[in-house]
């Protein structure tokens, strides 16, 4: 299937969902205020990773945006009132992309980023797993200079992700950043021209999609584990992870493409 058959605009919600094969792409949709999220927008993403996970046709999603930019951030005067008074949970059928508050997503989610990515919008991408950005994409973690700081996730992983100092030098300046900074630091895996980021990202999701999805997932927990949990608790999980795998009929297959010298055809049984 190809990108280019599909009207991307045909969902009017302010987070859209398609299905592409075994991909779901899943798409930031409030433009006119730049994808600047109000709480109808931060639930409805929570829905399209909770759609993810249900489906069991799914092997892997596509975050991205629609129109210039990837994302403003918090759209705080629609929001503020409702973070201080605790608001904002996870509704019924949501699972938290930030994997903090519901069981974490078992399925790998790329991501294509554009225009600017503010606040919120990096702690969106630093919780997804591979990350594409248009040569015209601008980074701040600007939220200390609106007396605020970055709760959505920031604060744990982009330490995790890029360093120590790289990250304390944009989290506590609240500056802004271009896409070349961006790739330096690891905060993103490629850089391409402008309009093409979610093809590429479309790419490399369709690759993931085309590995044995239970190994996939497997590896994918594994990693997730290690940065929650820590090695000791990973590394007594390889080998229960790997006897279970094995006994699957994707391994079977794995073995018999080996053999047979063709590519393997998973079914993730």
């Amino acid at each position: 299937m190809n990108l280019a058959d599909f009207d991307l605009t045909s969902d009017a919600r302010t987070v859209t969902r398609h299905k592409l094969g075994n991909l779901l792409l899943i798409g930031l949709n409030r433009v006119p205020k730049r994808n600047a999220f109000d709480l109808d927008m931060r639930e409805q993403l929570t829905l399209a990773y909770g759609e993810m996970e249900r489906d069991k046709d799914v092997r892997c999603a596509v975050l991205y945006a629609h129109g210039g930019h990837f994302t403003g951030g918090l759209d705080l005067a629609q929001v503020s009132d409702a973070l201080q008074g605790g608001n904002g949970g996870i509704p019924e059928g949501g699972v938290d992309w930030r994997g903090f508050f519901t069981a974490p997503r078992s399925k790998p989610v790329v991501c294509a980023l554009q225009g600017w990515c503010l606040t919120l919008g990096i702690e969106i991408a630093l919780a997804t797993d591979v990350r594409v950005a248009a040569e015209d994409t601008r980074f701040s973690q600007m939220e200390v200079s609106r007396g605020i700081y970055p709760f959505g996730g920031a604060t744990i992983r982009f330490p995790r992700e890029v360093g120590w100092g790289n990250a304390m030098r944009w989290i506590l300046t609240g500056e802004a950043f271009d896409v070349q900074e961006a790739m330096r630091i690891g905060l993103v895996q490629e850089v391409v021209p402008t309009g093409s980021q979610l093809q590429r990202a479309v790419v490399i999701a369709q690759s993931i999609a085309a590995q044995a999805p239970l190994g996939v997932q497997t590896a994918l927990r594994s990693a997730m584990r290690a940065a929650r949990e820590g090695e000791v608790a990973a590394a007594a999980n390889l080998v229960p992870d790997l006897v279970a795998l094995l006994e699957s009929e994707d391994a079977a297959e794995g073995r018999r493409s080996f053999v047979e010298r063709r590519p393997a055809n998973f079914s993730g049984l």
